[in-house]
């Protein structure tokens, strides 16, 4: 017998193909298209995936300004943050957040609602900070990265 055979094969960051995705979220559910976004961040859908390395594809979401949220939850769902300093809380709710996203004065593929809503869904760690990167959220149609060549998929299509 070839004990070669047996080995298991780990992959690593140089063995890993990282892909460009384009998503449109017109008429998307937040919550749901959010997770099946931090899904294809953390590579869940490759079949090399580890939980310990980056193997996740590079996502465009274009539309996000078209984004649902079910009843009154644009308005009345409260996030909150605390700085640790006294009156250091505040309260920001999903609509403030979307305002938030057209100041002229927050980096470009920045959507404070799309990366506080991610932020929870993926690893509390260095890869997790390192993930929440490789998403770009532009609330209308045109984005930069035309030269990477996205392959644009259906969302609903996805587990």
């Amino acid at each position: 017998m070839d004990s070669l055979s047996y080995k298991t094969l780990s992959p690593n960051a140089q063995s890993i193909d990282h892909e460009w995705i384009l998503i449109d979220a017109t008429d998307q559910h937040l919550g749901r298209l959010c997770s099946k976004v931090a899904k294809i961040l953390m590579g869940k859908y490759k079949t090399c995936y580890s939980p310990n390395v980056e193997c996740g594809d590079n996502v465009i979401i274009i539309n996000a300004d078209k984004v649902v949220l079910t009843g009154k939850k644009m308005t009345d769902h409260v996030f909150y943050t605390f700085s640790g300093y006294p009156g250091g809380q505040k309260e920001l709710t999903p609509e403030v957040l979307m305002r938030k996203s057209y100041n002229k004065h927050i980096k470009a593929g920045i959507h404070p609602l799309f990366v506080h809503v991610l932020k929870g869904m993926l690893p509390k760690n260095r890869l997790g900070r390192k993930l929440i990167t490789n998403m770009h959220v532009y609330n209308g149609p045109e984005h930069p990265h035309a030269a990477q060549e996205p392959k644009a998929i259906d969302i609903n299509t996805l587990k």
